[in-house]
């Protein structure tokens, strides 16, 4: 069962949008029939849908401005999508609002090595980057999970990090400029070539904004020289403490690998039944995944004085990865297994929090405790180093009262991480997921002052409404209103 209404909403005339939209871009970059309005009803949080009333799929920056304006013109809300990947509702349609999609450009503009930079459409797939410039010997850091699916355009728009956030950063971190078409249909330009410029850091505000401040045409992206030497470490340990203890005392010793991540008992031997990478300890109740690069003798030194750590720890057995395949095995189980998960169940509900690193083994306690008194079992796989959780509640979203049952648990861990020194989110984003646990966060003047820049850029209200901000009582409230009005057959043609 999924969260999917069909009571009656605004009765909006569609047929002169839908004319606008067919002369600007063509009919066939129009999606109005039902049949294929279906494929657009929810995106990664897939517990709530909402069948957008037409979706556009513009192919030029030209084309979402043309279709802005439209929106503008007739006052409908806009909802821009790119993959669809996102894990807490961003894409997730509005009620009577178009969705802007803009899969369909995928090009990589320009690649200029001697610069270290790339631009490229907001449909060009993360994986894509590295592929295109790795025989030069460069990649590009940011590496989401789902980094073989997931756009360059949906990474800015959720500031999105991954394994190698922790040494390298997040989206936010190596977007140099963007070209942006505005609530109102403008274009503008906003940084450049160069990571510094005068002035705000408009960039730093606009990456994460998940489309509320515009949409992203283009974007220049910093990629970075393949490092000399790579290490992965695979630590074992006795205990889901021992290893948060681990990779507290790693980061205090002042080491900084590329990556460090946890995995439990739980997925670690989900993922062994599904992926099968013959190198994960069933028996371990938790493993660390530590990657370490630079300069051969950097990463030996470093190599070293993580495995004294993890030992000093606990961990029973500490292995070492120095070639690419063994590596790349050991790095494939962690990326499956979200996906890993659905073997165990029908569904699961992700989280995605961030505490100090010190809080660690005090915090997965509480998230084990607070699991057994829901009554739901909660897998832990997140960046350990940057103390990124993302624990997994797998429910039955067949059974009623299971996802409002999962989303409470969901919130008591958010505000876990907050009475801890934490963050409500890391980087799956707020929009419709978690926007009721904002003031758990954020003062009321924190909160205005929000509102009065997200106003500024978006004068109207029509780029993504209703996310971020908490209007609902509840969560899972606004996700489960009322579909948009279905098209008439006087509206279809």
């Amino acid at each position: 069962m999924v969260a999917h209404l069909n009571a009656p909403a605004t009765q909006r005339h569609w047929a002169p949008v839908i004319r606008a939209f067919e002369k600007a871009l063509g009919k066939d970059r129009v999606v109005r029939r039902k049949e294929e309005l279906l494929v657009y009803e929810c995106d990664g949080l897939a517990s709530y849908r909402q069948r957008p009333p037409v979706v556009v799929l513009p192919k030029t920056t030209e084309q979402v401005a043309a279709a802005i304006k439209i929106c503008n013109q007739f006052d409908v809300p806009f909802v821009p999508r790119g993959a669809g990947t996102g894990l807490s509702g961003g894409a997730l349609p509005v009620e009577d609002a178009v969705l802007i999609v803009t899969a369909t450009m995928n090009k990589i503009l320009t690649v200029d090595y001697d610069n270290q930079r790339v631009v490229v459409q907001p449909g060009v797939i993360n994986n894509w980057v590295t592929q295109a410039v790795s025989g030069a010997g460069f990649y590009y850091a940011p590496d989401p999970s789902s980094q073989s699916v997931c756009s360059v355009g949906g990474n800015v728009a959720e500031n999105s990090g991954g394994v190698h956030c922790l040494k390298y950063g997040v989206t936010t971190n190596h977007v140099l400029g963007v070209k942006l078409v505005l609530p109102e249909g403008e274009i503008v330009e906003i940084g450049g070539a160069v990571g510094e410029q005068p002035g705000y850091d408009l960039i730093g505000l606009l990456v994460g904004s998940e489309g509320t401040l515009g949409i992203v045409t283009e974007i220049t992206l910093r990629i970075l020289k393949a490092p000399e030497s790579i290490n992965v470490l695979l630590a074992d340990f006795t205990s889901v403490e021992a290893a948060g203890a681990a990779v507290s005392d790693v980061i205090s010793a002042g080491i900084v690998p590329a990556g460090m991540e946890m995995m439990d008992n739980f997925s670690l031997n989900a993922v062994e039944d599904v992926v099968k990478t013959e190198c994960y300890p069933r028996d371990a109740e938790a493993i660390l995944l530590i990657e370490i690069d630079g300069l051969p003798s950097e990463v030996a030194t470093c190599r070293d004085r993580i495995t004294a750590l993890c030992q000093k720890n606990g961990a029973r057995q500490v292995t070492v990865a120095a070639e690419p395949a063994d590596r790349l095995r050991l790095w494939k189980g962690r990326k499956a297994a979200f996906a890993a998960m659905g073997k165990l169940s029908p569904d699961y509900y992700v989280q995605d929090g961030v505490i100090p690193r010190t809080q660690l083994p005090y915090v997965l306690q509480e998230i084990a405790a607070l699991g057994e008194q829901h009554g739901y079992r909660v897998a832990n796989v997140f960046h350990a180093g940057d103390g990124n959780l993302h624990p997994l509640i797998l429910f039955n979203n067949r059974i009623p009262g299971q996802l409002e049952a999962v989303e409470e648990l969901g919130g008591d861990i958010l505000k876990l991480c907050v009475q801890v020194g934490g963050s409500i989110s890391g980087e799956h984003g707020i929009v419709a997921d978690k926007r009721c646990y904002m003031p758990d966060m954020f003062s009321a003047t924190d909160l205005e002052t929000m509102q009065w820049v997200r106003t500024s850029w978006n004068p109207k209200g029509l780029a993504n409404p209703t996310k971020i901000f908490p209007t609902p009582r509840t969560c899972g409230e606004a996700a489960r209103a009322p579909l948009p009005p279905t098209l008439t057959e006087s509206d279809r043609f």
